[in-house]
C-alpha cells in the first residue's frame, strides 16, 4: 500500500486523548513513558485528567498532540512505512520522527521549548487568530492590506488551509477590526478562534531565538523517505533547509493547501491522518472533491485510537496480503 501519513498540530487537542491506545498497545505506551522522561511530569496524566482549559495551553497542548500523533502511528507497527509523511505546523515534527530524522526525544525536546517559548511571546502581546470562510487568498491579502493603511494593527495571514479557508492572525484588535470587511468582501463567515496567542504571525518574534537554539543542538539526519514542508509544499533535500524551517514556522504561514496538493503527486493509494480529532482528513477529503470526477485519487481515513488502529491495520492486510 502506497500511503501517506499526515500530523495534525494545534487545535486536535481533547481531553482523554491517547489513553485507550495506551492502554491497549505497548509500542504506545512506551512513547507515553519515554515522554514523561523528557518532561517530567505524567503527560498521559494530564491528558486522561484535563480539564480541556489545561490541555489548551500551548505548554501542554503542543508536546499532548505530538506524543499522541505519534504513538497511535506507533500502534500500527514498524512492518509498512508511508512513501511520504507531513505535519500541520508542529505536526511537522512528527513527520521527522517517522521518516527517522530526529529522534522522539530531541524531537519532543524541541516541542516542548518551542511551546513554552510560544507562551512566552503570547503573553507578551495579546493576540487572536479567526478563520475566513469563502475567500480566496488573494481577496483575504486585499483586505489585510487595507487594514494594514487604516494603521488597526499587526494582522497577516496565518493558515492556508484551503483555497477558501484561511485563518488570520495579529493583534486581538486588529483581528476583530478583519470582520466586517472581510464579510463585506464576500467572505461566508468569520470565526474568531479559541486560541490564547497569534500563531503564525509577527507577534511570535520574540520565539524565535529560544527556538533556534534548541533546534541548532539538536541532531538530524536526512529522512529515509519524503517529509513535505509546510512552509512552502516542497520535500526536504537538505538538514540545513529543515532547522531553518522549524524554526521560520512559528512566524510564518502554513501553507497546508500546497502540502496536501504536493502529497497527491506521489500516487497514493491513502492518505491516513493520526492524531485524535479528525482535522486534515476532512481538508483532505474537501480538496479531493472539487477535482474532476473520475479522476484516480486517495482514499483517506483517520486513526484517532485504537479501534482506528486496528481498522487500518486490516486496510493493510487487505491490500498487501501481509499480518500486520
Amino acid at each position: 500500500m502506497r500511503f501517506a501519513a499526515v500530523f495534525p498540530g494545534q487545535g486536535s487537542q481533547c481531553v482523554a486523548m491517547g489513553c485507550d491506545v495506551a492502554a491497549n498497545s505497548r509500542a504506545a505506551r512506551g512513547i507515553f513513558e519515554r515522554a514523561a522522561a523528557v518532561l517530567d511530569y505524567d503527560l498521559l496524566e494530564v491528558q486522561r485528567e484535563g480539564p480541556d482549559e489545561k490541555l489548551r495551553e500551548t505548554e501542554y497542548s503542543q508536546p499532548a498532540i505530538f506524543t499522541t500523533n505519534v504513538a497511535l502511528y506507533e500502534a500500527v507497527g514498524d512492518e509498512v512505512e508511508p512513501v511520504v509523511t507531513a505535519g500541520h505546523s508542529f505536526g511537522e515534527l512528527c513527520s521527522l520522527v517517522v521518516a527517522h530524522c530526529l529522534q522522539f526525544e530531541e524531537a519532543l525536546r524541541i516541542v516542548n521549548e518551542r511551546a513554552k517559548a510560544m507562551q512566552h511571546a503570547a503573553q507578551l502581546a495579546r493576540g487572536g487568530m479567526s478563520a475566513v470562510l469563502g475567500l480566496e487568498a488573494a481577496q483575504v491579502r486585499d483586505v489585510l492590506q487595507q487594514l494594514q493603511s487604516a494603521n488597526v494593527g499587526r494582522v497577516s495571514m496565518a493558515n492556508f488551509n484551503s483555497p477558501t479557508q484561511i485563518v488570520i492572525s495579529g493583534d486581538v484588535a486588529a483581528v476583530q477590526a478583519a470582520t466586517a470587511p472581510m464579510l463585506a468582501a464576500g467572505a461566508k463567515r468569520v470565526v474568531p478562534l479559541n486560541v490564547s496567542g497569534a500563531w503564525h504571525s509577527v507577534l511570535m518574534e520574540p520565539a524565535v531565538d529560544r527556538l533556534a537554539a534548541v533546534v541548532e543542538k539538536s541532531h538530524f539526519a536526512m529522512p529515509e523517505f519524503d517529509v513535505i514542508s509546510n512552509l512552502d509544499g516542497r520535500p526536504y533535500r537538505d538538514v540545513a533547509t529543515i532547522k531553518a524551517n522549524l524554526v521560520r514556522s512559528v512566524v510564518e504561514e502554513v501553507r497546508w493547501h500546497d502540502t496536501a496538493q504536493r502529497l497527491l503527486s506521489y500516487d497514493l493509494d491513502r492518505v491516513v491522518e493520526f492524531g485524535a480529532s479528525a482535522v486534515l482528513g476532512p481538508l483532505m477529503k474537501r480538496m479531493l472533491a472539487s477535482h474532476e470526477p473520475g479522476a484516480r485519487f486517495p482514499a483517506v481515513s483517520v486513526v484517532n485510537d485504537f479501534a482506528g488502529v486496528g481498522k487500518f491495520r486490516v486496510e493493510i492486510e487487505r491490500a498487501t496480503g501481509a499480518t500486520v
